[in-house]
């Protein structure tokens, strides 16, 4: 089981920089030279595979892995574990200059598996693995992407239901949000706005998701000693519409002090 987000591949003694839905991390002017498409992948219930494109901009092939986990949330965190529900094939790829490859996603027991009521959710780990040269060097940055895959459930009116809250967690404020809903959220571009009509930026971008039937948490940017009390409001874009709900303020986690 791994806990996302402080998930690091251990492939070799280079450095993995984590890519949330498909964006990257560089450092400095480094750029990525393996772009994905679609960022994020969406099955239908019965729908048995699909695929995602890798194309290499750079001058040199790009080798990597690749690999499948169920992603769930468990503590208020994103949790993977590796499973076989969904497979990736090719699991190690070779990209050449200027080149592209699709990675194809088989569902276990095709179609079929599209039985189960709930929503399915999956994280892709692309890994970029160093050339021998590279290796040799010691010197070797690599990207690591994260790609999000959801099979829908089979209820095609299903929607998520957020109810969020704010309250103190480990010596800091902490925003969560319930899903109760049967689909999940993708959240973005956040902000809590208090009574007093004060905008506090949570996000300017990607949030986060909270999935179906789950809770997710983030630390707010907010000083411990700061006082919140209701009513607060969220504002976000939920699956890239505008929302603006009432958040509550909860009390005290008993990890919090």
């Amino acid at each position: 089981m791994i806990r996302f987000p402080s998930l690091r591949a251990r492939l070799s003694p280079f450095i993995v920089l984590a890519a949330l839905a498909g964006s990257v991390l560089a450092l400095g002017a480094q750029a990525a030279s393996l772009q994905i498409s679609p960022v994020s992948i969406s099955l239908r219930a019965n729908q048995a595979a699909g695929g995602i494109n890798l194309q290499n901009l750079g001058e040199r092939p790009v080798y990597g892995q690749v690999r499948v986990f169920a992603w769930d949330q468990r503590n208020g965190e994103d949790v993977l574990t590796p499973t076989d529900e969904l497979v990736a094939s090719p699991p190690i790829i070779e990209v050449g200059a200027k080149g592209s490859q699709t990675i194809r996603l088989v569902r276990k027991g095709g179609a079929a598996a599209g039985a189960a009521a709930g929503e399915r959710t999956y994280r892709l780990l692309i890994d970029e693995i160093p050339r021998e040269d590279e290796q040799a060097s010691g010197v070797a940055i690599r990207l690591q992407y994260s790609v999000p895959v959801f099979v829908a459930p089979v209820d095609e009116a299903a929607a998520p239901n957020l109810a969020w809250s704010v309250l103190r967690k480990d010596n800091a404020w902490v925003l969560r949000v319930r899903n109760s809903g049967a689909l999940h959220a993708q959240v973005g571009a956040a902000s809590l706005v208090d009574g007093a009509g004060k905008e506090t930026e949570i996000s300017k971008g990607l949030l986060g998701y909270a999935l179906a039937g789950r809770e997710r948490e983030w630390r707010l940017p907010v000083e411990p000693s700061v006082r919140l009390s209701a009513p607060l409001t969220v504002r976000a874009n939920v699956n890239a519409r505008p929302s603006s709900a009432a958040a509550s303020v909860a009390a005290e986690s008993a990890g919090g002090k």
